[in-house]
């Protein structure tokens, strides 16, 4: 099989596997995410109706970033589709992650959405690990290693005969 239909076949496992934990009503709709090579895109969805009750995207001039594909244009659009919900009287919503990672440009949508009063996830979400090395102090270990190379030696020992 073509490896583009491959992958597209995993995505879609992935999509059904995230989406059948989730389902939107009016009172905690659905925040689904759509993200593109270009731009990202966001829908607040009522399944129980099958309405979609707003949406926000990084495309056309009333957006106002220059570029859609990198992580700050994705905290403009979750800062977005949280003042839509307010609007509308909405704030929370069970986020759907679709087929991608909760990571880089997916993690930034639902933060800015979550600080903006569009509760989607929890804000202590996973952090990279670097960031968490540098928060954190440096502990001491608690038993000394011994360098490499000072053990027993592998060839010196007699060889026991099978009988």
């Amino acid at each position: 099989m073509d490896a583009q239909k491959l992958k597209a076949k995993r995505a879609e496992r992935r999509r059904f596997r995230v989406r059948k934990a989730i389902y939107g009503t009016p009172a905690k709709p659905r925040l689904s995410v759509f993200r593109s090579n270009l731009h990202i895109y966001a829908q607040l969805i009522d399944d129980l109706n099958g309405v979609t009750l707003a949406a926000a995207g990084s495309t056309g001039k009333t957006a106002g970033l220059k570029h859609g594909g990198n992580v700050s244009a994705a905290a403009e659009v979750g800062k977005k589709i949280a003042e839509k919900a307010k609007e509308k009287g909405i704030t929370v919503a069970a986020f759907d992650r679709g087929a991608y990672r909760f990571h880089g440009r997916i993690a930034a949508l639902a933060r800015a959405a979550t600080e903006a009063g569009l509760v989607c996830t929890s804000l202590e979400a996973p952090v990279h690990k670097e960031k968490a090395a540098a928060a954190e102090p440096e502990k001491k270990p608690a038993k000394e290693a011994k360098p490499k190379g000072e053990g027993k030696p592998k060839g010196d020992a007699p060889k026991k005969d099978k009988k």
